[in-house]
């Protein structure tokens, strides 16, 4: 493993604890010389864990789409910041360039990044490690409801399984490291309830 695709808020959010996490996490990756791969942002938490990361030595790369570098503040002091056209260049790039998915806190473009790159590793597209770092219980509610669709019959188990949670960032990373796929026909949930 070489580098960590971040999903996080552009905006801090409204706890202290968001930005102490993410300043953790960055700080975390390049202790153990991981990359960061992220949105771009010199703002928010994706600015705070691109400072943390580049502050510990680390390799930040940020990919941004045109469109969004004057709104999201594209971070000038980073290892490489990557230009794409569209949103869907974006996260494709992100994709290529991390071996591995973790959303800190954030909102709906957040969320996206992480459903769309968990169903890839579902589908077989990649196999990825995928997880949350639940900062402070901000993922409490949605790990809930993700328990309730597999309860339900809606969600495989081992697809559930498949995303990784852990409230430290040390923690998370060490179950990326020892991160083994499950058999993509299992993911499927062929006749798994």
């Amino acid at each position: 493993m070489r580098s960590i695709c971040v999903y996080c808020g552009s905006a801090p959010g409204r706890r202290p604890e968001y930005a102490a996490a993410a300043r953790a996490f960055g700080a975390a990756l390049a202790r153990r010389g991981l990359g960061l791969v992220y949105g771009g942002a010199s703002v928010g938490l994706m600015g705070a864990v691109a400072d943390a990361a580049i502050a510990a030595g680390g390799e930040v790369v940020g990919v941004i789409p045109e469109s969004l570098m004057k709104k999201e503040l594209a971070h000038p002091n980073i290892t490489e910041l990557i230009v794409t056209r569209s949103m869907h260049e974006r996260k494709t790039v992100m994709a290529d360039r991390a071996d591995g998915f973790v959303a800190l806190p954030g909102g709906i473009g957040t969320f996206e990044e992480l459903f769309e790159i968990w169903t890839w590793a579902q589908l077989g597209f990649h196999r990825k490690p995928c997880g949350v770092l639940n900062v402070a219980g901000y993922y409490d509610g949605l790990l809930g409801f993700l328990d309730h669709a597999r309860d339900e019959g809606l969600l495989a188990p081992s697809v559930r399984a498949v995303l990784q949670v852990a409230d430290d960032p040390d923690a998370l990373l060490e179950r990326f490291a020892a991160w083994q796929p499950p058999d993509v026909d299992r993911w499927l949930g062929r006749g798994e309830v």
